[in-house]
């Protein structure tokens, strides 16, 4: 039977339409089924599939211009009632919808639900402790890893850590961090997080007012000047034989005009979808040899769950980096398709040591995204455009990807440079100087909270508790090329980069307003910062191992 767009559907509907299998989205109090965009979302499918059963009117308008939100209408089949929205847990996070006598219950992947009517499966529970918290109900300490064996917090010493087991432990650890995110930032009541809410919509129109969405194609022209100086002079030390220094220039005229890439993948240059996708294919595809569409598939699941270990692709580097002690259980990324980065000896080995292989191993990570770039575009997420009207960009990609291959590696690389050794240092010279742009990219996240505070927290505080700004003058703005301004980024991510420092002024403020922490350190104390959070996570591996070897010795199992 069809049913009204003016329908008034209650949270019972849309929990029991998402059962069924139905993307359902709340935008501005509509609900809406975005079951046949799923795979046309020029963003990805799974941009989507982390907003099922959520609010996402903040997410939807910051990432989407007026003209592709009047669009929405289309997926309209119903209203809201009166009043807030409650969010449900995205069954691609574990949100799980049962049907049961009285209709469709939700159960919260992590044993706790985020409706205040659905009941508890009868396998969830929580301990004691939790039970009787001031939680919100979807922030729980987890389920003991042995049935009837409650985690209980152990004395601060290591002597009576390592009588845990492994998977206490870790338990443990990821609590602590919960719960030093609970003091630090606003409460997780309802009332004020629409508080924090409204004031961040207050300062996105005021971002809208101020023609901060506005770019200054002049400043373009700036850029440009600064890539095509930095191309002719590696090009000009090539032709004179200065083999070593044409390599570093054109590591540096990637390191700048990736920048670009950036602003037009998220359409930060002239707003227009096909334009701007153009120019950053050029720059990223065919000067670059970096696959835009696979950043962007990455990049957009990155913005919306920032920093959590199952979802957020940014942060999965395991066995070489491990930013959080959720990965020592062998986490199941949600992102690549469920693929499990298990943690096996390789990581055992290598994670202690992480603090001191960062710079070296960013050094050479530009070789890891020409992998990640051509698996992308010979894979069946990329293959899905074809259905869309971004169709023409996976063999965009696939051409300028080859043209790549042809002027750098055949061109230049084999036909110019005299002999494998300097073939061989040519190459390594070029990449390696590309690394503080590796380092840039980490700098505002590796550092910052991984912890899930559940549906419960709004986008801009979650955003600003998972990223930082990185301070430094306005006179080396370019040299960042707007990556100091992460957490701005983050809250407007179409706002071109030119105008983040204008924008920042106002972010300042609506922290102060909304007592939200904002996070913003020199480029070495987010250095610091960051060696800081990797030298955590080894020592917490080393507890870790004196757990087990506690167990192996005394055969305690930490039942009691």
């Amino acid at each position: 039977m069809a049913r009204s767009r003016d329908t008034i559907l209650t949270p019972q509907a849309v929990r029991r339409m998402i059962a069924d299998g139905h993307a359902i989205v709340v935008f501005e109090g509509l609900v809406l089924r975005l079951d046949s965009w799923l795979s046309r979302h020029p963003g990805g499918r799974l941009a989507i599939l982390h907003m099922i059963g959520k609010d996402a009117t903040d997410e939807m308008t910051v990432y989407h211009s007026a003209a592709t939100l009047k669009t929405m209408k289309a997926f309209v089949i119903g209203r809201t009632p009166p009043g807030p929205w409650t969010n449900s847990t995205p069954p691609i996070r574990g949100g799980i919808y049962r049907e049961q006598e009285d209709g469709v219950v939700e159960v919260d992947g992590g044993c706790g639900s985020t409706e205040d009517n659905a009941s508890l499966a009868p396998e969830c529970s929580f301990d004691n402790d939790a039970a009787h918290s001031n939680l919100p109900p979807d922030v729980r300490r987890r389920a003991p890893d042995q049935k009837g064996a409650p985690i209980r917090d152990p004395v601060s010493t290591d002597t009576i850590n390592i009588r845990q087991s492994p998977s206490g432990y870790t338990d443990w650890t990821i609590q602590q961090a919960i719960d030093q995110d609970l003091r630090d930032y606003p409460s997780l009541d309802r009332a004020v997080q629409r508080s924090i809410t409204h004031k961040y919509r207050l300062m996105h129109q005021k971002i809208r007012d101020q023609g901060l969405y506005e770019c200054h194609i002049s400043e373009y022209g700036k850029e440009l000047a600064r890539y095509v100086g930095l191309l002719v002079v590696s090009m000009v030390a090539l032709r004179y034989g200065w083999y070593m220094t044409s390599a570093a220039f054109l590591g540096l005229f990637w390191h700048q005009i990736m920048f670009t890439a950036h602003d037009a993948g998220h359409l930060a240059i002239t707003h227009v979808f096909a334009v701007d996708t153009l120019i950053g294919l050029f720059v990223a595809d065919f000067c670059c040899g970096l696959s835009l569409g696979w950043w962007k598939s990455s990049h957009n699941v990155h913005h919306l769950v920032t920093n959590h270990p199952e979802h957020d692709p940014d942060i999965q580097n395991v066995p070489f980096f491990a930013t959080c002690p959720s990965f020592f259980r062998s986490i199941c990324s949600t992102y690549y398709d469920n693929f499990v980065f298990v943690w096996d000896a390789a990581a055992a080995f290598l994670v202690p040591y992480q603090r001191y292989t960062y710079y070296p191993i960013m050094g050479i990570a530009r070789f890891n995204l020409y992998l990640l770039s051509w698996l992308h575009v010979l894979s069946a997420r990329s293959a899905l455009l074809g259905r869309s009207k971004a169709w023409w960009i996976r063999p965009t990609e696939i051409f300028f990807l080859a043209c790549y291959v042809f002027w750098f590696g055949y061109c230049l690389v084999w036909c110019t440079l005299p002999t494998w050794t300097i073939r061989v240092a040519f190459v390594l010279v070029s990449h390696v100087v590309t690394m503080p742009l590796h380092v840039q990219i980490t700098l505002s996240h590796w550092g910052m909270s991984t912890s899930d505070l559940g549906e419960a927290e709004s986008f801009p505080q979650r955003q600003l508790r998972t990223t930082m700004d990185v301070d430094c003058p306005a006179w080396l703005d370019f040299i960042h090329g707007g990556l100091q301004f992460q957490a701005v980024h983050h809250l407007f991510p179409r706002v071109p980069r030119h105008n983040l420092r204008k924008a920042q002024v106002l972010v300042r403020e609506f922290c102060r307003d909304a007592d939200i922490p904002y996070t913003i350190l020199g480029f070495t104390e987010g250095n610091r910062k960051v060696l800081g959070r990797l030298g955590e996570v080894s020592e917490q591996l080393k507890n870790l191992a004196q757990c087990q070897k506690h167990m192996a010795e005394t055969g305690e199992s930490a039942l009691h």
